[in-house]
Parts: structure tokens; C-alpha cells; sequence
């Protein structure tokens, strides 16, 4: 028997992290296609932050409450699902919700949980790795020998994206702010960690690479990055952008696009159709979750809080002191 209600944790107005207060509401249900999770744990990511703050509203459908990814156990079906099964063990990428002690997903956008993995790890895994395979892999055309370069590379996306890049065969260059934080890109995987306090990484990267340039960048800093990271690129290089922490315009020279033959894209997930999302749940599945299974990838847990103590969680993300990923336990 499932409850009638549930605890969940909403943003009561757009604000700073105090606005996010634990509340009672009902519990959702499944509709058509969809799956009913008994959420164990939730993964907090910088597009829960902008929402809370009223620059990213849920889309059309979507639940109001934040959260984006999950770990738990599936307890209700909606019509036509057949799989995963009830008491199927899944992570799984929310549209939103997550920050509850249920949550209802498309059950395409379910995956397994990695071998040897308890639900706080596998939580950290589906908003990042999506992201990370559909604009690294998908759109950045990412393939073995290429090199890569990832700014912010000891947060939940830099992390994820220096080990997968690695994994794919790729050359992999990071930014980060502090020796700390260069450090962990290192154990993580990287070949080489600018400390973007101290350094001018296009200089680095044009010393380093004999003038040759990166084939993929994947950028979240945008603003002055955008003419830095265009100069960066080898030929037929592209740039990904997924965030814009420095601002979304900037003004470019386009002559180098044109010479170089560039490719600037980028994307935001959360939009994107359902098929579209399974379509990159079977591509992770098929590719990233052997390696995930055999431990040759692992995400990055800096800290994990209690449902309840969502405000102080993103507090910590907004300070920008973690490195890897922060979790709520449900």
C-alpha cells in the first residue's frame, strides 16, 4: 500500500537557498509511459539552483518541485510500461520532482543501478552523464585521439566529463580555481589542469598542443570565454556550450570560425522531447554503464545532506567550494 502523501522539499518563492522549506503534498502518480520511484536519494545540480532563484522554470508537465535526477525503487507502472518491473532498482533523469520522497519519470529515462553501487552514488550519475554524453559525445563528436578541454573541471559536470573524455580515448585538458581543485582533475584523469587564478589556459593550451588547438571544448563559463575558447580550437574543432556563468553574449570575430572551420552548438537538456532523452539513455546504456559496472568511471561525491537540509546543499553549490557532486538522502 502506498501513501497517500508524501514530504517534499519546494521552492516557496524565488529567492536564496532559505526558500526551499520542507511541505506535505500528495503523492504523485504515474501517468501513460511513466514509472513511480520511492526515491532513496537526489542529486542537486546547478539548473535546481537557477530555478530556485526564478530564472529556469519547470517546462509545461513538469513538476514544480526541483530536482532533476534520482535513485530508488520503482513501486507503481503507469499504462503500457513493462519495463523496468516494480521493485526494479533504477537512477533515473527526472524533468523535475526529485526533491521528494517519490517521484514519477518516463520509464525510458530509468537506468540500472552500476554493480557494487548504493543509491547515493547512483544519483549523482543521470543528470550529469546525460548531459555530459549528449554534448561531448553527441554534439562534440568526441572520438579517440581527439583532444578535449572541459572548464570547471572539479565540479559535477567537470568531473564526470574528464573521465568519460579519458575513458573515449580523448587528451584531456581542464580549468580549475586552485591547485586543490587541479589536483582532483589530475586524479581524476586529466593529462594536464590549468589553474585558470594563475594561468591564461590559451596560452597553456597553445604551448602545450604546439599550436594545434583542442578538437572539442566543452564550456559553462561563456561571457570573455567564447573568443578565448574560439582561439583555443584546432581546425574543425568544436565548442559546446552548455551554461553561461560569465553571461550568454559576447562579441565575437567570426574570421577565425570561417578559417578554422568551427562548429559553436550547445544545448540544455531539461527542453528536450522524451524520445530524445531515451535516445541518449540507450546510448549511456550501451556504452558508459560497462564502464560504470567495472569501476572504471565513478562519480565524485564532495557531500551529502538530508532532504530537509536542501537549503544548506545549495548554499554549498552556490559557494563553489565542492568538488564532485552533492547529494540529498531521502
Amino acid at each position: 500500500m502506498l501513501p497517500e502523501t508524501m514530504t517534499c522539499v519546494e521552492i516557496s518563492t524565488p529567492g536564496g537557498p532559505e526558500v526551499l522549506v520542507p511541505i506535505t503534498r500528495p503523492l504523485p502518480q504515474p501517468k501513460p509511459g511513466e514509472v513511480l520511484i520511492k526515491v532513496a536519494a537526489a542529486g542537486i545540480n546547478r539548473p535546481d539552483v537557477l530555478q530556485r532563484a526564478g530564472a529556469y522554470p519547470a517546462p509545461p508537465g513538469a513538476s514544480d518541485l526541483p530536482g532533476l535526477e534520482v535513485a530508488g525503487t520503482i513501486v507503481a507502472l503507469g499504462e503500457g510500461v513493462t519495463s523496468p518491473a516494480l521493485g526494479a532498482e533504477v537512477c533515473a533523469l527526472a524533468p523535475g520532482g526529485g526533491y521528494a520522497q517519490y517521484c514519477t519519470v518516463d520509464a525510458r529515462h530509468c537506468l540500472p543501478i552500476p554493480k557494487g553501487y548504493d543509491m547515493i552514488r547512483a544519483a549523482a550519475l543521470p543528470e550529469t552523464f546525460f548531459t555530459v554524453w549528449h554534448n561531448v559525445v553527441e554534439r562534440g563528436q568526441l572520438k579517440s585521439g581527439d583532444r578535449f578541454l572541459v572548464h570547471g573541471g572539479a565540479g559535477g559536470i567537470g568531473t564526470t566529463a574528464i573521465q568519460l573524455a579519458k575513458a573515449l580515448g580523448a587528451t584531456v585538458f581542464a580549468t580549475a580555481n586552485g591547485e586543490a581543485k587541479c589536483t582532483a582533475c589530475r586524479e581524476l584523469g586529466a593529462d594536464m589542469a590549468i589553474d585558470y587564478s594563475t594561468a591564461d589556459f590559451v596560452e597553456v593550451i597553445r604551448a602545450e598542443t604546439k599550436g594545434k588547438g583542442i578538437d572539442v571544448i566543452l564550456d559553462m563559463v561563456g561571457g570573455d570565454y567564447m573568443a578565448r575558447n574560439i582561439k583555443s580550437l584546432a581546425a574543425d574543432g568544436r565548442l559546446v556550450s552548455i551554461a553561461f556563468l560569465r553571461g550568454s553574449s559576447a562579441e565575437l570575430n567570426m574570421m577565425p570560425v570561417m578559417l578554422k572551420r568551427l562548429t559553436l552548438t550547445g544545448s540544455t537538456l531539461r527542453p528536450q522531447s522524451n524520445d530524445a532523452k531515451a535516445r541518449m539513455a540507450r546510448g549511456l546504456a550501451e556504452t558508459i554503464w560497462p564502464l560504470l559496472d567495472k569501476g572504471a568511471i565513478a562519480p565524485l561525491i564532495h557531500a551529502v545532506f538530508p532532504l530537509a537540509e536542501a537549503a544548506k546543499a545549495h548554499a554549498l553549490m552556490e559557494s563553489n567550494a565542492h568538488m564532485g557532486k552533492i547529494v540529498l538522502q531521502v
